[in-house]
């Protein structure tokens, strides 16, 4: 069997974890599935899983090898495509990893509108807040609210989200609602951290074209902005958080603005993405079409 076959064949175990549903989802004997998993762990010298009688785990080696095989077969896919009738009608599988509200809020709903133009596109969406290794964990793209600092990435501008300040009505009940910046030194705020930093608590406003923060005390922190979202409503302090984000909750009440006379700074969007001269038909057509999706007004 052919290396690229055995690829394929290691890859099913590690998303199935399992060499039976591997081999029943390849439509193979499962005696081939083993047998293809053990040659090319001699060949490359490394075990790729840990095997007991009732689990399969993947190995560090593995998982390495994983995202390698990901990419590789990604490439192949393109070049197979390249020069045939996908180049108008782009084919294969993009994976994409943006903030979780962003998933769920804007990008997911307006999908269908996109299969409707790149039928022959799979879309593999994962929804994080911290920062992602494109190249470790095989990721084609990621939005972000800042721009890479990696040199081996290159980023784009992709929106401005306003931003607001909110908390919800037992908050405001316990605390009252600030009229003017003063009024913040009797409020708390709910800490943000990404990871390995440092938590924050503060607002921001601009004031004549500058950024002003302002550091209120805090009782609780959380990484992540569903979570952040989800410790406003609950009551633990204000938050400053794109008004796209939580625009449901503002219609049914959870989360009242405030101070909408003090503009918080807007959040933006950067896309990223490995640089090249060429870029695969269907990285290309889903970025575009994501510039498009932020660019309408309603947006």
């Amino acid at each position: 069997m052919d290396q690229i076959q055995a690829m394929k064949i290691f890859i099913r175990i590690a998303e199935l974890e399992s060499f039976s549903r591997a081999a029943e989802d390849l439509d193979l004997p499962r005696a081939t599935v083993s047998t293809t998993l053990k040659r090319l762990e001699q060949r490359l010298g490394v075990r790729l899983f840990l095997r007991t009688t009732r689990q399969v785990k993947i190995t560090d080696e593995g998982k390495i090898y994983y995202q390698r095989c990901l990419q590789l077969l990604s490439a192949l896919e393109e070049a197979d495509t390249l020069f045939a009738h996908h180049k108008n009608q782009p084919a294969g599988t993009v994976r994409i990893d943006m903030p979780h509200s962003l998933a769920r809020v804007m990008v997911i709903p307006a999908l269908q509108a996109f299969y409707e133009h790149y039928p022959h596109i799979t879309l593999s969406v994962s929804a994080n807040d911290n920062s992602v290794n494109l190249l470790d964990q095989g990721v084609d793209c990621v939005i972000r609210a800042w721009p890479s600092e990696d040199e081996n990435l290159q980023s784009r501008h992709l929106a401005n989200l306003e931003q607001i300040t909110c908390a919800s009505p037992a908050y405001f009940a316990k605390f009252g609602i600030p009229q003017t910046r003063a009024d913040l030194a009797t409020h708390q705020a709910i800490g943000y951290f990404f990871a390995h930093q440092q938590p924050e608590s503060h607002l921001e406003f601009v004031t004549d074209g500058t950024v002003e923060k302002i550091q209120l005390r805090r009782t609780l922190t959380v990484s992540g902005a569903d979570a952040y979202v989800a410790a406003a409503k609950a009551g633990f302090g204000l938050v400053q958080v794109s008004r796209l984000a939580i625009a449901q909750e503002l219609e049914r009440g959870e989360l009242v603005e405030v101070l909408s006379a003090l503009t918080p700074p807007p959040m933006p969007l950067y896309i990223m993405y490995p640089p090249g001269r060429f870029l695969a038909p269907r990285i290309r057509v889903f970025l575009d079409w994501l510039i498009t999706l932020f660019s309408q007004p309603d947006a």
